[in-house]
């Protein structure tokens, strides 16, 4: 079974927070909610959203500074929410990362066409880029080949894999069945055990001092952290 697709919804007004968060739940999404943006910042990676719902007129830091905040270690989809009447800057909030914006009051209809479609256009730019570049590591999938800081480097064709899975997918855990099943197909017949034995093998390979590192999240799985 796919996964929800997650979503953290940031607003400061708790009414429209909940009605967000009942219109999406109701969609099958999974969600979390924030009223303030210090929380938000400080719990996106944990969280590990694949969509951010925004507003820009927050108390402490506004929407744009959030927003840009996240773009320093994430590339996933942001929508900005501005009260009608407010002054928003399309191009600022464009420049700064943002996908698209609404008005409030905003139609849950529009506003789950807007999701859907911001999440389309990602999922097929993602989808189409073969080659990943990260600080002192660019993955090729077309050739299978790995550049590690400037040189090329032998790797076998799944540990290749699994790397650029998880690194394609920065700072989202992934459990070990989710891996085998991304990786090696659902029908494989090894256990989890395989997961450790590669990632083992993957964290020889690579210095400490690099900015990124394959983590453990106890009790749940694996990450790629930038």
């Amino acid at each position: 079974m796919d996964r929800k697709v997650k979503v953290m919804i940031v607003d400061d007004d708790k009414n429209i927070a909940e009605l967000i968060d009942v219109y999406l739940k109701k969609e099958g999404y999974e969600t979390k909610k924030f009223y303030n943006g210090k929380e938000a910042l400080k719990e996106f990676e944990r969280f590990a959203p694949d969509l951010v719902i925004l507003d820009i007129m927050l108390t402490e830091i506004d929407g744009y500074e959030i927003c840009r905040e996240i773009r320093k270690i994430s590339n996933i989809p942001i929508i900005m929410l501005t009260a009608k009447g407010e002054t928003f800057d399309k191009v600022l909030g464009l420049e700064l990362g943002a996908d698209d914006y609404i008005v409030k009051p905003f139609d849950a209809k529009e506003l789950l066409a807007r999701i859907k479609a911001v999440l389309r256009r990602y999922n097929s730019k993602h989808s189409d880029n073969v080659k990943l570049v990260i600080p002192n590591l660019t993955i090729d999938i077309s050739d299978y080949s790995i550049i590690y800081h400037g040189k090329k480097m032998e790797i076998p064709p799944k540990e290749l894999e699994l790397l650029y899975f998880l690194a394609s997918n920065a700072n989202r855990v992934f459990t070990r069945e989710q891996l085998l099943d991304k990786i090696w197909g659902y029908d494989y017949a090894g256990g989890t055990r395989t997961v450790d034995v590669h990632i083992k093998r993957l964290r020889e390979k690579f210095n400490l001092e690099d900015s990124w590192e394959i983590k453990t999240v106890w009790g749940v799985g694996y990450k790629f952290q930038l």
